[in-house]
């Protein structure tokens, strides 16, 4: 009898040891996966005081500074992000948003090497009232955000 509960014990620690390793690999194997889908959001204030890594693929919101739009050859467009803060200046090649304009706000993925932030996606408010939440914090703390009208 000694032996059935010896092997038992023993029967009950390797499945414990499989479900914790299974839980283990799943854990990395979802990281590994998410590496790249999860984004996070800067103003150009923030961008500003603490430079992100080059590598680092992030979501940067504000308005589109006045003035500030130039297209240059083919596709690509410069312009200027700001949160009344700070002014982040920005590139990108694409077409942009029907939207997108000076003074609207805009959010847009991508890079920064310490001079210019490289967009691959950019996105501008879809209405006159709508703006995304992160903007809107963003312009708030530097205390330019005006309500719209209703």
């Amino acid at each position: 009898m000694a032996g059935l509960k010896g092997l038992k014990k023993k029967r009950r620690i390797q499945v414990i040891l499989v479900a914790t390793l299974a839980l283990i690999l799943s854990t990395a194997l979802i990281g590994y996966g998410m590496r790249d889908g999860i984004n996070f959001f800067r103003s150009p204030s923030q961008v500003m005081d603490e430079p992100p890594r080059p590598d680092e693929v992030f979501r940067i919101g504000g308005l589109v500074e006045e003035g500030s739009i130039v297209r240059g050859d083919g596709e690509t467009v410069r312009f200027s992000v700001t949160d009344g803060g700070a002014v982040v200046p920005v590139t990108f090649k694409g077409i942009l948003p029907d939207l997108f304009s000076e003074g609207q706000g805009m959010i847009g993925t991508g890079t920064y090497d310490g001079k210019i932030f490289s967009a691959t996606e950019i996105l501008a408010k879809h209405d006159e009232t709508y703006m995304p939440k992160e903007v809107v914090d963003a312009l708030k703390e530097q205390g330019v955000y005006q309500e719209p009208e209703s």
